[in-house]
């Protein structure tokens, strides 16, 4: 497939709105007008990519109304579309999809102020106070993280070592106020109910002891266990 081969489909779309289309005027592959509106302008791609959007980006400098169009049998389309709608709807670009002869237009151009989503703001920003230093390297993928949550089971961990205790004495030496739904939930494996409202290690936390002590020795710890 050429660039070329999904001229003629856009074309009759837009002529079959009242379109007078022209291509390959100046930089544009497509500009159209309709009476005295203002024009639109349809750029081509085999794939929705950087340069796509590039593209359309510099013709919002010449004109509002810039649509991409892409086929929909590029690979990846469906896993990515989500996403390519929401970065046009970002950009105030148009979205126009080519299969065969038929072209459906997704998103219209124009202006967007995105709502801010202050609920999940608000919880990484508790994250963010909560996390003690920078234990994650940026930009890594498929390896372990370690979240505030992790760290205080770690400070929980650590408090435990020398036997059973309650989750109010945990709570307090710890300084994790949330020990007690940590020690119940016990997401890590390393806590078990030893008898009503007394918790004790399991093997993997005891094992989680060394395994995890550079963590728990970069936490400091309280200053001594229960």
């Amino acid at each position: 497939m050429k660039e070329a081969d999904l001229y003629p489909a856009l074309k009759a779309y837009l002529e079959g709105q009242g379109y007078v289309v022209k291509g390959e005027v100046g930089a544009c592959d497509i500009l159209a007008r309709r009476g005295d509106e203002p024009a639109v302008v349809v750029e081509m791609k085999l794939s929705f990519s950087l340069a796509l959007v590039m593209q359309g980006v510099a013709r919002q400098a010449l004109f509002d109304d810039v649509y991409l169009a892409v086929p929909v049998t590029e690979k990846g389309w469906k896993l990515r579309y989500k996403d390519i709608v929401a970065l046009c709807r970002r950009l105030g670009l148009g979205l126009l999809a080519v299969k065969g002869d038929v072209v459906e237009a997704h998103l219209d151009p124009g202006p967007y102020s995105p709502r801010k989503n202050t609920l999940r703001a608000g919880r990484l920003l508790r994250e963010f106070e909560r996390r003690v230093g920078d234990p994650n390297l940026g930009g890594t993928t498929g390896i372990k993280r370690v979240t505030a949550y992790r760290q205080d089971a770690l400070r929980c961990l650590l408090a435990m070592q020398a036997g059973a205790v309650k989750p109010a004495v945990i709570a307090k030496v710890a300084q994790v106020a949330r020990a007690g739904d940590i020690l119940r939930a016990d997401h890590y494996g390393w806590f078990e109910r030893i008898s009503v409202g007394v918790y004790a290690l399991t093997p993997q936390g005891r094992a989680a002891m060394v395994t995890e002590a550079a963590e728990i020795a970069r936490l400091g710890g309280p200053d001594a266990s229960v």
